[in-house]
């Protein structure tokens, strides 16, 4: 084993394992006021609470040294209006570095993860919209979208599938043309593959993960939504593309 991977090991089991804790604990207040509140308070009870929790945690991983976060650039698309937030899906935590530093947005998310005694409650309270029902997600997030709230969107809809993106789904295409909103996509990314698609929990990865979100173009509403995620596709797999071969390391002089 090389240096240091049992203390990575730990590390990172007990971030897992912090995470589900922190999930199951919100849980029973999550159903109670879920039951007594009214739709918009608890919505926004709900919302609050996951970021400030999501917060917290990405706090107590850069406090045992498991990872490194540069999220500042979020900060910016606060009180810009409704808009679909749209980040490529690298690893299972982009939604926790996303909703901890935007304001109370909607999220489309797996309509498994309702169930989850760790994230459903929580979910369920904050109005998050499952993806089962296309025409039904559909109208909840343009309904989201024209009461001024914003969206937050993985395009891929599931986590990437190919490097540096996975196929983009016309879902974004189609809210964005319904309720007439830009598009702000984000680049999420990271010098590991740790939770991605193929990672196996058997796996150590090398710590601390350094993790960087910049935001990228923002695209008017479309007009055609097949034609936007085409144009989408192609911007991801550019500027992606892009900033992996800025941050490879240089190759090494040859000596004779």
């Amino acid at each position: 084993m090389r240096p240091f991977s049992v203390l990575d090991a730990l590390r990172s089991y007990f971030g897992l394992a912090a995470f589900g804790v922190m999930g199951l604990a919100w849980t029973p207040p999550a159903l109670l006021l879920g039951a007594v509140l009214p739709a918009p308070a608890a919505r926004a009870a709900g919302r609050a609470v996951i970021r400030r929790g999501f917060r917290a945690y990405l706090g107590l991983l850069r406090r045992i040294g498991a990872c490194r976060f540069e999220l500042s650039a979020l900060d910016a698309l606060r009180g810009q209006g409704p808009m679909i937030v749209a980040p490529n899906h690298p690893s299972l935590i982009d939604a926790v570095l996303l909703l901890s530093r935007l304001d109370g947005p909607a999220c489309v998310m797996k309509a498994g993860l309702l169930g989850s005694p760790v994230l459903g409650a929580g979910a369920r309270l904050a109005g998050y919209i499952p993806n089962d029902d296309l025409r039904r997600m559909i109208g909840l997030a343009v309904a989201e979208l024209r009461e001024g709230r914003s969206l937050l969107l993985f395009p891929e809809g599931t986590r990437s599938s190919e490097r540096p993106i996975g196929p983009i789904r016309g879902m974004v295409g189609l809210i964005a043309r319904q309720a007439g909103v830009p598009v702000q996509t984000v680049l999420i990314e990271a010098d590991s593959s740790f939770l991605g698609k193929r990672w196996g929990l058997r796996q150590v990865p090398r710590l601390p993960i350094r993790y960087r979100v910049r935001l990228g173009r923002r695209f008017e509403p479309p007009r055609n939504a097949q034609d936007f995620v085409q144009e989408l596709d192609a911007y991801f797999r550019e500027a992606l593309g892009a900033a992996a071969a800025e941050a490879a390391p240089p190759e090494p002089s040859s000596r004779p």
